[in-house]
């Protein structure tokens, strides 16, 4: 899918997205003439912590990370979004109207989003009210992983918490091969490590001691998973 797709195609698009799954196709491609399309390079902010534009974004490809700058400019890596999810949709359904409460970033080169504004979307909205159906279970979901991440900082260790991670990364990236998962997730030790919530230290040393135990591989930014079982039992403990 390119951001000059055809309508078929962009109607594909939004009715891969949680919020637009149960939409009939007819009914989704009246959005389509209001989509806004935009390529980034890696490392592009898409939209800042403190925006107060009201724009839902999907991604058309590529990944992208949210993080989230404290006041004294300590950054925190919230999530990894990819094709097909949708980012930026709190200001959208906030009454208020924002600000924004992260950063966006492309992660890797190419990355292409379509927007839709506030308006175009509550204008269509009043017809398809099945969509805030929708909408309400998307946003439950979000919070009941926001709860079991909060959760896992308090009641699991260091490790139990990385092997739950790495897990999450090759379900949603990863890709079989002879060896093993491999998982290549783009990511710094220090963002793995604030993934996981904890510091760079730490988490290399949990790394280090999967790796001893020949659980997984380190090669750059991919992590190759020999036995996922073992990663189960860990992040189970």
């Amino acid at each position: 899918m390119t951001p000059n797709g055809t309508p078929r195609e962009e109607a594909d698009l939004l009715l891969g997205t949680a919020l637009f799954r149960q939409v009939p196709p007819a009914d989704a491609a009246q959005l389509i003439p209001h989509l806004k399309h935009r390529v980034f390079a890696k490392g592009d902010l898409i939209f800042s912590q403190g925006d107060t534009d009201q724009r839902m974004y999907v991604i058309e490809r590529g990944r992208v990370k949210l993080t989230r700058e404290s006041a004294d400019h300590r950054i925190q890596l919230l999530s990894i979004s990819t094709a097909g999810e949708i980012l930026g949709e709190i200001p959208v359904f906030d009454p208020n109207g924002g600000p924004r409460t992260a950063n966006a970033i492309a992660m890797t080169n190419g990355t292409a989003t379509a927007s839709l504004e506030h308006d175009v979307l509550f204008g269509w909205l009043d017809d398809h009210p099945r969509v805030a159906v929708n909408m309400l279970q998307v946003l439950a979901n979000r919070m009941r992983l926001n709860n079991e991440h909060i959760s896992d900082l308090v009641f699991m260790d260091v490790p139990g918490r990385l092997a739950k991670t790495l897990l999450d990364l090759a379900k949603r990236f990863g890709k079989p091969t002879e060896a093993g998962i491999a998982v290549t997730h783009g990511l710094t030790q220090e963002e793995l490590a604030q993934l996981v919530g904890t510091s760079r230290e730490t988490v290399n040393k949990a790394l280090m001691d999967f790796t001893n135990r020949g659980w997984i591989a380190r090669d750059g930014r991919t992590i190759v998973i020999f036995q996922p079982g073992q990663l189960i039992r860990r992040a189970q403990r």
